[in-house]
């Protein structure tokens, strides 16, 4: 079986498709990553904020983190073999890199990606859609729609407004 290791930066969420301005490249490369798991690729993230042991656990993370530093990330690896530092490889090269044809880019798009982030998507979520619950729920205390970063703190109306 084919695996994928993602070393992320330090990112606002998992997936980093969340808050009140999405970077289009994280949205299409979640998407993509959705559909190499369902096409039966283990796929692996490790967000350096949420989970920093993992960076200097794997010997070729931590080399190319003391060798480049930040720069070195994303780092992805397919089968404990680099295929991509410093960018977000394309759905279609990171197929390729799993032994798949790159059936992706004909099958996902962006729209569908930004339906699935924490906010769905939806630039005028109101409570109850999304990540907040509904009426008398709590927001949750992380993530787009909690603490002094949230996006509610910044006056979007993307979360929890």
């Amino acid at each position: 079986m084919t695996t994928i290791a993602i070393y992320d930066p330090a990112l606002c969420c998992s997936t980093g498709v969340c808050g009140p301005e999405v970077d289009p490249k994280l949205v299409t490369f979640a998407a993509a990553v959705k559909w190499l798991q369902e096409n039966g690729v283990a796929v692996t993230r490790h967000n350096l904020a949420q989970d920093p042991a993992a960076f200097v656990t794997n010997a070729t993370v931590k080399t190319a983190l003391t060798e480049k530093g930040a720069d070195a990330l994303p780092l992805i690896l397919v089968n404990d073999r680099v295929v991509a530092s410093g960018t977000y490889p394309s759905g279609a090269d990171l197929a390729a890199a799993a032994g798949l044809a790159p059936g992706f880019a004909a099958s996902t798009t962006t729209t569908e990606a930004e339906s699935s982030g924490c906010c769905g998507g939806d630039d005028d979520a109101t409570p109850g859609e999304g990540c907040c619950g509904g009426e008398g729920e709590e927001k949750s205390a992380g993530g787009c729609c909690g603490g002094a970063d949230s996006a509610t703190a910044q006056g979007s109306k993307r979360c929890c407004s």
